[in-house]
């Protein structure tokens, strides 16, 4: 049985360690609204861009289509492009990422293909670098920015569409977290390389005349796409952060106060046993005299 001393630095521990936990969830609530904010702010605009890009990509087929939307032409080199958060304390996010990718990877080499990943953010590299070592293709952190935005999704974006261009793959699928809310986050799959032609454009009964011409402005918006879509992904991650390390601090608080409870009601019985002890043995000693 630990000593009173010993039990007492163990509370007082866990006191401390109570405060950091409860801290840390205030932290993370407060920064939680912003990032929310703005991950729901960017899902209409990239709604939007799709829906234009579904009208363009009505007018355009066969050798005209860039090379953005028609493929290389093959299937058989897939990259996974695996967002994670570069910090940790954040509950089971990065581990249920890492889930669905292995999911899709495992379906994809199933069917033959070969699959390499680009990983995203810190805290995901471990579990694929120890069960995939050989197929890590490219690392990318953003430990050094404050606020991953834009600027952090075009670098990312630029380095994607030149190893598309230079035929290092097929077809890239984006990896990363929905965020519903505090207690969610769904991890989802979605090709980001070709970008998939919407099924159905979006319905009008105005007639649209694009100029320049429709090639000429996919050229251009085909990597806005993309970058966009890489964004949003960024935006994601974030709230999912910052609502998962929420949650997951609010736990160890919880768990904190319930392990001081046993503690203190441990730490009472062994003084008491000290004390009834003590006075058994006085008792003891005096009747001896």
């Amino acid at each position: 049985m630990a000593s009173l001393k010993e039990l007492k630095g163990r509370i007082a521990s866990v006191k401390s360690t109570q405060k950091i936990t409860k801290a840390k969830q205030m932290v993370a609530a407060a920064k939680l609204r912003r990032a929310q904010a703005a991950a729901e702010a960017a899902r209409p605009y990239a709604e939007r861009l799709g829906a234009v890009m579904a009208s363009l990509a009505g007018k355009v087929s066969g050798d005209s289509a860039p090379k953005l939307l028609a493929g290389t032409g093959g299937n058989q080199r897939h990259l996974l492009v695996v967002v994670n958060t570069d910090k940790g304390l954040c509950g089971g996010l990065n581990s249920n990422i890492v889930k669905a990718a292995f999911v899709q990877a495992r379906e994809l080499m199933a069917a033959g293909k070969i699959v390499q990943f680009y990983l995203v953010g810190k805290k995901g590299r471990a579990p694929i670098k120890r069960a995939y070592p050989e197929r890590i293709d490219d690392m990318y952190t953003t430990a050094d920015v404050r606020d991953p935005g834009f600027n952090e999704a075009t670098e990312i974006a630029d380095a994607l569409i030149a190893k598309f261009d230079a035929g290092e793959f097929d077809v890239a699928h984006l990896v990363y977290p929905t965020f519903q809310s505090a207690l969610v986050q769904n991890p989802t799959v979605q090709q980001l390389i070709p970008v998939p032609a919407p099924a159905t454009a979006e319905d009008t009964d105005s007639v649209v005349e694009y100029e320049p011409g429709e090639e000429e402005i996919l050229e251009e918006l085909l990597p806005r796409y993309v970058k966009t879509q890489l964004f949003g992904a960024l935006l994601e991650i974030a709230a999912s952060e910052q609502g998962a390390s929420m949650t997951a601090m609010d736990n160890a608080t919880r768990n904190a106060g319930d392990l001081i409870k046993d503690l203190t009601i441990q730490y009472n019985r062994s003084r008491q046993a000290a004390i009834t002890t003590e006075l058994i043995e006085i008792i003891a000693g005096a009747e001896a005299l």
